[in-house]
């Protein structure tokens, strides 16, 4: 109106909105009062201090849309989304199916998804030490199976030929 007041006051022009989108289908949330210096997380549901929210200038209360701990969450199954196409329960699954242990010591627990680099298929879940062994021989099978050989104690030495010119023991 001209005088900058509307019509309505808040409460009711809040009851016509939420009667003119559920006309329409939509639903409309709850408002859930917070005290002062408290924010409502809509994941998780609760309310929490400030303290546990990260800050964000660009939102219109300076704080972000979720929980530390929810946001989390959400950048974890958005991460393994983009990267490696799994879903948390897929994931899960994978570890399931592998009783939990790396597939390669049998040993440590599963934790790191391990895929090909050149063709970005996921291979497996692995332990930190086994997946980052991997990724410093750079999934090069010749490489692994020479250093399984120094290993077990088998001489791997290249012989020189002619200048240059190195033979490996077959």
């Amino acid at each position: 109106m001209s005088d900058g007041l509307q019509a309505y006051c808040r409460e009711c022009s809040a009851e016509y909105y939420r009667q003119r989108q559920e006309a329409k289908g939509r639903s409309v949330r709850v408002r859930v009062p917070v005290p002062r210096g408290y924010k409502r997380c809509p994941q998780c549901e609760t309310v929490k201090p400030h303290s546990e929210w990260e800050r964000n200038k660009s939102s219109s209360d300076g704080w972000s849309s979720y929980c530390r701990e929810c946001r989390a969450e959400r950048n974890r199954i958005s991460y393994y989304k983009r990267k490696y196409g799994l879903t948390p329960v897929e994931r899960d699954a994978m570890i399931a199916a592998q009783r939990g242990v790396c597939c390669i010591c049998l040993a440590a627990p599963a934790e790191h998804v391990d895929h090909c680099h050149e063709t970005g298929r996921v291979r497996g879940v692995l332990c930190f030490s086994c997946n980052a062994a991997l990724g410093q021989f750079k999934d090069r099978p010749d490489a692994i199976r020479r250093a399984a050989a120094y290993v077990e104690g088998i001489a791997w030495k290249p012989t020189l030929v002619a200048p240059g010119v190195y033979r490996l023991p077959s």
